[in-house]
Parts: C-alpha cells; sequence; structure tokens
C-alpha cells in the first residue's frame, strides 16, 4: 500500500550536543540548529500550551458565557496532554505546568463566578514564578534548564559542562526580571482594560516579553559558549527520524 509523504509525521530535534572541529583544531564544536527548526519545534509547544486555552476561551466567551469559557479552555489543555500520552509523546513541562495553574484558577473562578478572581491568579503565580527562578539559581538548580528542553533538547554531555551550567544560573534572573515585568503589565492591565479585550491584550504582552527574553538567551548562550572557546556553527539541519 502506498504512503502519501504528506502523512509523514514531522521529525523532532536532536538534542545539542558538542562534536569535535572537523580541521582537528582545539577546541569543541557546537551545532545550532536553524532557527525554522527551533521555530517548527517550539511552535506546536507554546501554540497547544499557551495560545490555544487563551483562544478556546475567548471564543467560549462569546458563545457559552463565563463558565461555559471555562470549562472550554480546561478541556483543551486535558485533551493535548490525554492526546499526546496515547500517542507516547512527551508532555512539556511548559503544557504541565501551565494545565496544573489553569485547573486550579477555574475551579476557584467555576465556584465564585468571578472573572477578576480568573485572570488575577495567572498574574499572582507569574510574580511567584519569579521568585521561584531566583531561588532556584541561588540554589545551583536553575529552573529554566527544564523549560530549555520544551523548546531545544540539550545532550547530558552539554548539561554537564561548567559554563552551561553557570549559563542557566545567571540567565535565570533575566527570566526572573521578564515575568516579574509581565506580571506587573497584565496586573495593569487587568485593573483597567475591558473584560472582552483583556484576554487577547495580556497574550499580546506576555509573547512579546517571552520572545524577547528567548532572543536575549540565545545570544547570551553563543557569548557564554564562545569565551568558554566553544566554536558555534548556525543552520545545522539537527533533525532525527520522525517522531511517533
Amino acid at each position: 500500500m502506498h504512503i502519501s509523504p504528506f502523512r509523514t509525521r514531522r521529525r523532532a530535534l536532536r538534542a545539542l550536543s558538542f562534536s569535535e572541529l572537523p580541521d582537528g583544531g582545539g577546541g569543541s564544536l557546537l551545532h545550532m540548529p536553524a532557527a525554522r527548526l527551533i521555530l517548527g519545534h517550539a511552535a506546536p509547544i507554546v501554540l497547544e500550551s499557551v495560545v490555544a486555552p487563551v483562544a478556546a476561551y475567548y471564543l467560549l466567551l462569546l458563545i457559552a458565557g463565563f463558565r461555559g469559557a471555562l470549562v472550554g479552555a480546561l478541556i483543551w489543555s486535558f485533551s493535548v496532554i490525554i492526546r499526546r500520552l496515547v500517542r507516547h509523546e512527551r508532555v512539556s513541562t511548559l503544557l504541565l505546568v501551565g494545565t496544573a495553574l489553569l485547573m486550579i484558577r477555574t475551579t476557584i473562578s467555576f465556584i465564585t463566578g468571578s472573572v477578576f478572581l480568573y485572570f488575577i491568579q495567572p498574574t499572582a503565580s507569574t510574580f511567584l514564578a519569579s521568585l521561584v527562578l531566583v531561588c532556584s539559581a541561588l540554589l545551583g538548580r536553575p529552573f529554566t534548564q527544564r523549560f530549555t528542553h520544551d523548546f531545544c533538547p540539550l545532550g547530558p554531555e552539554l548539561l554537564a559542562h561548567s559554563a552551561v551550567h553557570r549559563f542557566f544560573v545567571r540567565v535565570s534572573f533575566l527570566w526572573a526580571v521578564a515575568m516579574f515585568l509581565n506580571g506587573a503589565v497584565v496586573l495593569w492591565l487587568l485593573l483597567t482594560a475591558p473584560a472582552n479585550a483583556f484576554p487577547i491584550e495580556r497574550t499580546g504582552i506576555s509573547l512579546s516579553l517571552t520572545a524577547g527574553a528567548i532572543g536575549l538567551s540565545i545570544w547570551w548562550f553563543v557569548r557564554t559558549m564562545r569565551r568558554d572557546g566553544v566554536t558555534i556553527r548556525f543552520g545545522a539541519d539537527t533533525r532525527i527520524a520522525a517522531v511517533s
């Protein structure tokens, strides 16, 4: 039976790891995947974990009202987790944390019927996450390392490198600042913006700050590696066989 190539599943990114320079020179070589591959790997995770629940809430708010929107956003997140488990795919840290927080805020808001409580909880969680990032960095166990796997997998050899560990510790403070700013701006929007416009405005602010933090993190990582004698090359096809 002929199988159409359009039904072939996408290929996952190979975990980043060091290799030897082809000319036999000293130092290590690190192939960074092409930007389109990173975006292709990360986009589905961000869409299903962040954008889609907000879109489901906003659409159902117009059709089924506040409580219907609450249930719809939560059903979406759980359906994505179940789908990944059934297909034996990795469930991202972003999706797990986001769904857990969504379940808590949905339960509280469904019982109270308060739109304000529904939107103030993730804002409070953002401030808490900022504090957690700082504490994890101070303890030498940066939480940013876990989330990095959602966007670009890292090999054990790379993670064991002292310069890489120092990078994750330091970049945790960058993300702590970004999340604190995100929480502050979203809180201001919550107190001033109309309820129907708030989900879209919040998503735009959050995605903009996240994109800026990602760009700075990539620049910082490359700078750290080069200062440690590692040669960085961009644009490599680091994909592996189709995921199951």
